[in-house]
C-alpha cells in the first residue's frame, strides 16, 4: 500500500476542512493533508449566487442521501444531500449568513463546554467575516468569509417586512445582531457577486503553498488507530487504498453524517452496534451516531397575481439578458440566491425568545426546490428554530461504500409539532396583511380547508422536508454519550479530533455553516494552542 507522511491528516474538504486546511499550513514547517471525496468547485453555476436554483435540481456536486421512513411524517422518505465538492455545504447551500441564537452557545457552555458560550466564540464570528454593512461590537472585517445584507427592493420583500409591521412585529436591522426578534433583511455570504464558499475564501488562497497537498475524489475507508492513538488514514482514490500517516494529529471534518459513519468504521462507536457489523470495537462510545438534530420546514404558498416571481428567468429572452448582465457587470438576478428577507417570531407569547424562522422565497417550488412550479408565487419557509426531536446515524453496512441509516426522527417531539403548527398560522396572518393585497392570489399550501389542529398536522406530516442542517451526532461534553471534549478530542482516543456539526451539543436556532465556520477557526488555535479568543 502506497504511503504518505504528513503532520495534520484532514478527512473532509467541506466548510471546517478547508477553513483547517488554511490556519493548520499557515506555518510552512506543518505538512497537511486534505482529502475530500467529491471533486473541484470549479463550476461557475457554483461561483454566481444565481446558480444556486440548477445546482439544486441537478443534485450536482452532492451525495444524494435519503432518510429513513419517518414515523411522524406519514412514513415518508426525505431527501438529504449533503456537499460533495471542496467546500462542501458552503458550495452549494443558499448562502444565508445565520449564527443563531446568542443563548444557543451559552448552553453549550452550560453543559459544562469550557470556552464555548457566545463571549467566547463571538470573536471568532468576527474573526471569520468581513461584514460589508458595516463594523460593529457584533461584526468585523477584514476576514476571509465575504458577507453582504441583501437587496430588500423586491416587491414580494418590501411586502413581507411591510406585512411584519402591520401585523405588530418588529423590523430590526440585524438578525445576526443584538437581537434576533422580528422582521428584517438576511445577510448573505456573497461579495462582488460572487458565492463566498469555505474553499473560495480559505482553501484557494492557500493552495500555493508547498506544504498544503489537496487530494479530491479521495474517499476515506478508515482511521487508522494503534494501541490508543490515531496514527493515519487509509483512504481509496483511482481504484487503490492509499495510507496517509498523521505525525501529530488525524482531524475528521466529513459532518455529522459521514464523521460518525466513519468513527464507527474505524471501530469507534456503540460496541454493540459495531459488533453486528463484524467491526472490531476498538473503543466504546456509545454515543457516536447519536443524538442526530435537524430543522425540518413546512411551508405556506400562494398564487401570485403579479408576474414577478423568479420564473420569469425561465423565459429564454430573459434568461439570456440575465446571464450578460452578470458575465459583465456580476449583477442581476445571477447575483442573487433569491431570498432576501427573514423573521424571527414567538409560538407563544410567553416564551422568552423566538422559536420560529421563516424565510421569504420568491419563487414557487416543489421537491423542496428541486423542481420550479410553472406558475407565479411566493412561500414562507418555516422552521422549529430549536426543535427537540433528535434521531441518528447508524450503519446499514461494514462497507465505506454504502451510505449510513440516517433517521432524524423528525416530529417526533410534541412540542415540534405543536410550534410547527403555529408556524403555519402566524405565516397565513402575515400573508394576510394589506401589503399583500396587490399580489396575494389563493392559497394553494397548505389550502383555505386545512383550518383544525388535525388538519394542519397532517399537512405537515404529509409535505414537510429537511432543511439540511444536521447536526450532533458527536457532540462535545463530559457526560457518557458525549464523544469529544471541549478541545473536541475524541474521547479516549489520543491524536484525533472531531471538528465539524457532528459536535454541537443541540441544534443552533439558524443555519448550520456558519457556526461550522466559528468551531474551526476556533479548534485550529486549540489545535496549535493558541489562546482561545482572538
Amino acid at each position: 500500500m502506497e504511503r504518505f507522511e504528513f503532520d495534520f491528516v484532514i478527512i473532509g474538504g467541506g466548510v471546517a476542512g478547508c477553513i483547517l486546511a488554511n490556519r493548520l499550513s499557515a506555518d510552512p514547517a506543518t505538512r497537511v493533508l486534505l482529502l475530500e471525496a467529491g471533486g473541484s468547485d470549479r463550476s461557475p453555476l457554483i461561483a454566481a449566487p444565481g446558480g444556486l436554483l440548477p445546482i439544486m435540481m441537478s443534485g450536482a456536486h452532492a451525495w444524494r442521501y435519503v432518510s429513513a421512513p419517518q414515523r411522524h411524517l406519514d412514513d415518508r422518505v426525505l431527501y438529504l444531500p449533503r456537499g460533495k465538492v471542496l467546500g462542501g455545504g458552503s458550495s452549494i447551500n443558499g448562502m444565508t449568513y445565520d449564527r443563531g441564537f446568542h443563548s444557543d452557545y451559552d448552553r453549550w457552555a452550560q453543559a459544562g463546554n469550557r470556552g464555548w458560550s457566545f463571549e467566547d466564540v463571538l470573536p471568532y464570528f468576527r474573526k471569520l467575516e468581513n461584514y460589508l454593512p458595516s463594523e460593529d461590537e457584533w461584526h468585523g472585517r477584514g476576514g476571509p468569509i465575504q458577507v453582504t445584507r441583501a437587496a430588500q427592493d423586491h416587491p414580494f420583500a418590501k411586502a413581507f417586512l411591510k406585512a411584519g409591521a402591520e401585523a405588530g412585529y418588529p423590523l430590526t436591522q440585524d438578525l445576526n445582531g443584538a437581537s434576533r426578534d422580528g422582521f428584517g433583511a438576511v445577510d448573505l455570504t456573497v461579495g462582488r457577486g460572487r458565492r463566498s464558499s469555505a474553499s473560495s475564501a480559505y482553501l484557494r488562497p492557500a493552495k500555493g503553498r508547498p506544504n498544503l497537498t489537496v487530494l479530491t475524489q479521495a474517499h476515506t475507508r478508515r482511521i487508522v488507530i494503534e494501541n490508543g492513538r490515531a496514527t493515519g488514514v487509509i483512504f481509496r482514490r483511482k481504484g487503490a487504498d492509499r495510507l496517509a500517516l498523521a505525525a501529530r494529529e488525524v482531524i475528521l471534518s466529513a459532518g455529522a453524517i459521514n464523521s460518525p459513519q466513519i468513527l464507527m468504521l474505524s471501530g469507534l462507536g456503540p460496541a454493540a452496534h459495531l459488533a453486528e457489523h463484524g467491526i472490531q470495537v476498538l473503543h466504546d462510545l456509545p454515543g457516536v451516531g447519536q443524538g442526530l438534530q435537524d430543522h425540518l420546514a413546512a411551508h405556506v404558498k400562494y398564487r401570485s397575481t403579479k408576474p414577478w416571481s423568479m420564473l420569469r428567468y425561465l423565459n429564454p429572452l430573459r434568461g439570456a439578458l440575465a446571464m450578460a448582465q452578470y458575465a459583465l457587470l456580476r449583477r442581476g438576478p445571477l447575483a442573487d440566491p433569491g431570498m432576501s428577507v427573514a423573521c424571527m417570531v414567538r409560538s407563544d407569547p410567553s416564551l422568552d425568545e423566538p422559536d420560529i424562522k421563516m424565510l421569504l422565497v420568491s419563487a414557487l417550488f416543489a421537491q423542496n426546490g428541486r423542481e420550479m412550479v410553472p406558475m407565479h408565487g411566493f412561500y414562507a419557509h418555516i422552521n422549529v428554530a430549536r426543535p427537540q426531536s433528535r434521531g441518528s446515524v447508524t450503519l446499514a453496512s461494514a462497507d465505506p461504500e454504502v451510505p449510513p441509516v440516517i433517521d432524524q426522527n423528525y416530529n417526533a417531539a410534541q412540542e415540534d409539532r405543536r410550534a410547527m403548527r403555529e408556524g403555519v398560522r402566524i405565516a397565513r396572518r402575515i400573508f394576510a396583511q394589506p401589503a399583500f393585497d396587490i399580489m396575494r392570489g389563493e392559497e394553494l399550501a397548505p389550502g383555505s380547508g386545512v383550518e383544525s389542529d388535525a388538519q394542519i398536522d397532517a399537512y405537515i406530516r404529509a409535505t414537510a422536508e429537511a432543511d439540511y442542517h444536521s447536526t450532533s451526532t458527536a457532540r462535545m461534553g463530559r457526560d457518557p454519550m458525549a464523544v469529544v471534549d471541549d478541545r473536541l478530542r475524541v474521547h479516549g482516543v489520543a491524536a484525533l479530533r472531531v471538528v465539524d456539526a457532528s459536535v454541537m451539543p443541540h441544534l443552533p436556532g439558524g443555519n448550520t455553516a456558519i457556526p461550522v465556520a466559528m468551531i474551526a477557526e476556533k479548534a485550529a488555535d486549540l489545535i496549535l494552542s493558541k489562546d482561545s479568543r482572538p
